[in-house]
């Protein structure tokens, strides 16, 4: 689906020259994954302050760190599980941090209640695809990322809600509105690359068993329907 994450390679490509002199100095791609995290933060005060022409050069930072620790990782050829974690990790704080800012704006202007709720509810709809991602991820599907909605476009949205703090609640809508259709297009297509498949879930399978009598409850049940061991004449 078309959105603004189609321009990541476009965008990692720019930052080639960043890449490059992190496998010459051998910078791990964790720093990069921080420097997103501290660009957010910084992004979350400009936010609240309506500075937006600065809340865009460090959002776009922000988009630059979690570009950089994956191309970074992948060219130095030292990609590991626990960095997909750490990835992780910092974009959900990224993403909360980016979206904290425009509560605090809207308290800082003084929007009334309505608004500062709306915002607030914006903030949790905010996390919903990426929960339907990392769900389908732990199912063993693929994690999927991008639009209709996604980071990028949240990102935008709260530069244009600082430049124009008078339409947060419009912008409010909107992030509710694109993050639930994300995640029902996440769905979706997860549904679809599942189907067919039988047992566990991939998550499931690496999960410490349980005690053997919690094992075994229903294991010689009969499916529904079939006992009628217990009907009356």
């Amino acid at each position: 689906m078309i959105s603004l994450y189609s321009l990541k390679y476009w965008y990692t490509r720019r930052l080639g020259v960043i890449i490059r002199a992190s496998v010459r100095r051998g910078i791990s791609p964790d720093v990069w994954t921080a420097v997103g995290v501290v660009a957010a933060a910084l992004g979350c005060g400009a936010l609240v302050m309506g500075w937006w022409p600065l809340a865009f050069i460090l959002l776009a930072a922000r988009l630059g760190g979690a570009n950089l620790d994956g191309a970074v990782a992948r060219a130095r050829g030292v990609s590991r599980p626990f960095g997909f974690v750490l990835n992780e990790i910092g974009d959900r704080v990224s993403d909360l941090l980016i979206m904290a800012g425009l509560v605090g704006l809207a308290l800082r202007t003084g929007s009334s209640a309505a608004t500062v709720h709306l915002l607030l509810i914006a903030l949790a709809a905010a996390m919903l695809p990426t929960f339907v991602s990392l769900a389908a991820a732990g199912a063993g599907a693929a994690r999927l990322n991008g639009g209709p909605f996604g980071k990028t476009e949240r990102c935008l949205a709260a530069v244009v809600a600082a430049a124009l703090p008078q339409y947060l609640a419009i912008v409010a809508w909107i992030v509710i509105a694109g993050s639930v259709v994300t995640a029902c297009v996440r769905l979706a297509r997860t549904a679809g690359a599942l189907a067919g498949r039988s047992g566990p879930a991939m998550a499931d399978t690496m999960a410490p068993p349980p005690p053997q009598d919690i094992a075994r409850i229903g294991r010689n049940a009969p499916e529904g329907g079939d006992d009628r061991g217990g009907e009356r004449s």
